[in-house]
């Protein structure tokens, strides 16, 4: 595929052609074609002429003509995209900045590529910034089975409870964020991760721009949501090229369920610095404080005999104090079934929440050495602290007469490393090889802290501070890692034809991860001793082939195959699907005595066609799964139990995507995916056998279905989004599950163009929820049962409305 049908695909501000497929196979690795003095800037999609041998839709924008006019507007400043990254694999998906810019501002760039099919993605918020309410699939591999990077600086798990990695959410603001590069493949070996099974995403944020200027926008919303988000553009500042970019977005949810919000402010900035024609440097930073009350944890019972609306507590502490003494006493304060009760299930908690600092850095030097050598480097770290709270009614405050504490799990982490590559082109070969090393310190403790005697005091917020009546009373256990992981990849792309181009590589891997618990309070975990160990996950040799072929005028064919591998997580006692999530040391001594990394075969093959009327995609693909360590939780989730057992994971699949652009400005979008995977074997226990052979993988739709409808007229834009995903199951055995559900979203965006020295003045209006629909969201936070209920489920938002005015100068 040329560069030109990349860039101008990037372009389109209909998300369906996205969808279908903007990149794949066939793209080319892009310094093959673009002037070493343009590396690391913008191209408008228009800029290059078209190659015969590809389709000429490039020409065109939802129907109309491409004029230089518009090209040159600032309003169509999302046509450009950076081209700085290589691309080396099919199955890739190119989501650009239009995109984004058809939801609410502000909204997850998660959530944005939840309109490719295969990607299923959740959030109790609208905006998708709830990390603890919020989870994305991608062909049936979880968040932490995806490798992520942002412009070059990995980011590796996106999971809320990770140590990791980082968050999206918590790295970036999304209005910054210009592109994402999503594989729904096997991934590539340059992608420095050690968490990818399953696909990549690849964060892209935008340069800053050649004049000076800014832009400002402010939306409202539904619950007294508000967000602000302003930037400054420095323009070139000498004849060098020099230029940098600040901005700044406060972002305040109001609950639709309880009294909580959900705040995030952060700031982003970047500098671009042109080292003669060939090469360039650049930085970027971000600093994100994120604060949110969470919303209730609830389980199927809960539902279904206390509704839909069943809120925390918060800001009512008399009712709390007075609920937690009644449950001390044996009795409760409200009516419950016994059934509910007797599961484990806490469902009138006075409040939980989460409170995470996050800041990411990174240096990027695009260095041209010669004319057929290059030398790509980054050099980055970041640092996360978070707070994770519960009310415990089980655990009366020690200091105070409260009859109840908060539980409060804090972590930390911080990670510096660097990547260093060369690409070398000789013939018809562009040969690459690169290295990636990275520490990474974390740690993870559990603590309890005094709440006030009622009537003495404000009660302790769920963001924190947390030590307003004293430092932690009690600690139930503290974790330490020490974790070095290393890779090496080598991988040549031939292009024997002009239209066929194969890609074979293979990367090397090496993960140890040292330490474990350093403090156990055996009366709260009942054990003598916390697991502590190192594991270490190594493979020589994981290969990746790849291969696209450009048969025809607007057709296209590709295949990729690769053996992936996942390093060892780190995670404490009872918490997700780690080896030293188990309970004892024991326990952990016996499962890495036969413990494996986890590895899988990942298949995709996929076929695309491409005209101005029609943009047509059908893909396959298939995943063996071994050594999957799966976790299941029982207990409550202040004290949860969680079992920890290797597993096999069985993976066929088949997306289909259609986008017809029958009229000037109008763009209609279909998708379909089916996928179905299923467990290899039974989960075997100490206390019992769990007949999990054949089930359906837990938390993941079967079937989804997508559709979009985007017109334009002149100024004015609108849409219209549905999408319906499947029954998904939450036990093991598949004995509960969750039902089906559409959810619809619209909006519309006018364009008053300049209006005083205000340029590109706009108005959005957006509706999510349209329907009002009532929906499981998030499943599987406090991790899945093996078999029946447990309260780890999250609920969808209700219906919302929002509205932003925005202007550049």
């Amino acid at each position: 595929m040329s560069l030109h049908r990349i860039l101008s695909f990037s372009a389109l501000t209909f998300p369906g052609l996205i969808a279908s497929g903007i990149s794949s196979a066939a793209s080319t690795d892009r310094s093959e074609q673009i002037p070493a003095s343009h590396r690391g800037h913008s191209v408008h999609s228009a800029s290059r002429k078209p190659a015969s041998a590809e389709n000429h839709a490039s020409d065109r924008v939802l129907g109309r003509k491409v004029s230089d006019k518009s090209l040159r507007s600032g309003a169509d400043e999302a046509v450009s995209v950076s081209v700085r990254r290589n691309v080396s694999r099919g199955a890739d998906n190119i989501v650009s900045r239009a995109v984004a810019e058809q939801f609410m501002p502000g909204t997850s760039v998660l959530k944005v590529i939840d309109r490719l099919p295969g990607v299923s993605f959740s959030s109790t918020d609208p905006m998708g910034i709830d990390l603890w309410g919020a989870s994305i699939y991608v062909r049936g591999f979880f968040q932490d089975q995806l490798g992520a990077t942002l412009d070059g600086i990995p980011l590796n798990d996106q999971t809320y409870e990770s140590n990791n990695g980082l968050n999206i959410v918590q790295a970036a603001i999304p209005d910054d964020i210009e592109r994402t590069i999503v594989s729904e493949g096997p991934g590539g070996v340059e992608v420095p991760s050690t968490s990818t099974l399953g696909g990549t995403m690849q964060f892209e944020t935008g340069d800053p721009k050649d004049k000076l200027g800014g832009k400002v926008s402010q939306s409202f919303g539904s619950y007294s949501s508000w967000r602000t988000y302003a930037r400054i553009d420095s323009g070139k500042l000498n004849s060098t090229g020099t230029k940098f970019m600040v901005a700044y977005a406060r972002n305040d949810e109001g609950q639709w369920n309880g009294n909580g919000r959900q705040f995030q402010q952060q700031v982003d900035a970047k500098l671009v610095q042109p080292i003669g024609n060939d090469s360039v440097m650049k930085a970027f930073f971000n600093w994100s404080d994120l604060q949110e009350w969470g919303y209730p944890d609830t389980s199927l019972a809960m539902i279904h005999t206390l509704g839909w609306r069943t809120p925390h507590l918060y800001p009512n502490y008399a009712l709390a104090t007075a609920e937690a003494t009644a449950e001390q006493n044996g009795g409760y304060l409200f009516p419950v079934s016994d059934g509910i009760i007797a599961n484990g299930d806490e469902p009138f908690l006075y409040d939980a929440g989460q409170h995470e600092i996050d800041m990411t850095g990174g240096l990027n030097f695009d260095l041209a050495l010669t004319d057929r050598l290059r030398w790509r480097s980054t050099i980055y770290g970041t640092s996360q602290t978070g707070y994770y709270t519960y009310s415990d009614y089980a655990t009366p405050s020690a200091d105070t007469e409260a009859s109840f504490s908060e539980e409060v799990w804090q972590t930390r982490q911080e990670r510096y490393g660097a990547t260093t590559g060369l690409q070398y082109k000789i013939a018809n070969h562009t040969i690459d090889s690169g290295v990636w090393y990275e520490n990474n310190n974390q740690s993870a403790g559990l603590f309890w802290y005094n709440e006030p005697t009622l009537g003495q005091g404000a009660p302790l917020k769920t963001v924190g501070p947390y030590d307003t009546y004293g430092p932690a009373f009690m600690q139930g256990y503290g974790f330490q890692w020490n974790t070095n992981n290393f890779t090496y990849h080598l991988q040549d792309t031939w292009r024997p034809l002009p239209n066929l181009r194969v890609t074979a590589g293979f990367k090397s891997m090496l993960s140890t991860a040292s330490g474990g618990a350093n403090y156990n309070n055996s009366d709260y975990t009942g054990v003598d001793a916390l697991p502590n160990g190192s594991l270490t996950a190594s493979d020589a040799f994981l290969p990746h082939v790849g291969a696209s072929w450009n048969f025809m005028k607007h057709h296209e064919f590709y295949f990729d195959l690769a053996e992936n591998m996942r390093t060892y997580q780190v995670l404490p006692n009872g918490v997700g699907n780690s080896a030293w999530s188990v309970q004892d040391q024991g326990a952990f001594n016996d499962l890495r005595r036969n413990l494996s990394p986890e590895k899988d075969w990942v298949y995709a093959v996929g076929y695309r066609y491409t005209s101005n009327l029609i943009q047509a995609s059908l893909a396959g693909y298939h995943s063996d799964a071994r050594n999957r360590l799966q976790a299941a939780t029982e207990g409550t989730i202040t004290d949860p139990i969680s079992t920890v057992v290797p597993t096999t994971v069985h993976m066929n699949g088949v997306d289909a995507a259609v986008t017809l652009t029958p009229v000037k400005g109008l763009a209609i979008y279909n998708s379909v995916s089916y996928n179905h995977s299923t467990y290899g074997g039974n989960i075997v226990t100490p206390d019992q056998i769990y007949y999990t052979k054949g089930k359906k993988i837990v938390n993941y739709p079967q079937f989804m279905y997508k559709a979009n409808l985007s017109y334009r007229w002149k100024k004015l834009e609108v849409h219209f989004d549905v999408h319906y995903y499947s029954k998904r199951y939450f036990s093991y055995v598949n004995d509960t599950s969750v039902p089906g559900y559409w959810l619809a979203s619209s909006g519309a965006r006018y364009d008053f163009g300049q209006v005083g020295f205000a340029k590109n003045l706009s108005v959005h209006f957006d509706v999510s929820n349209l329907f009002n629909s009532k929906y499981v969201s998030m499943m599987g936070q406090n991790g899945n049962p093996m078999s029946g209920d447990y309260q780890s489920l999250e609920r969808g938002a209700v219906r919302q409305f929002f509205g932003t005015v925005s202007a550049e100068f």
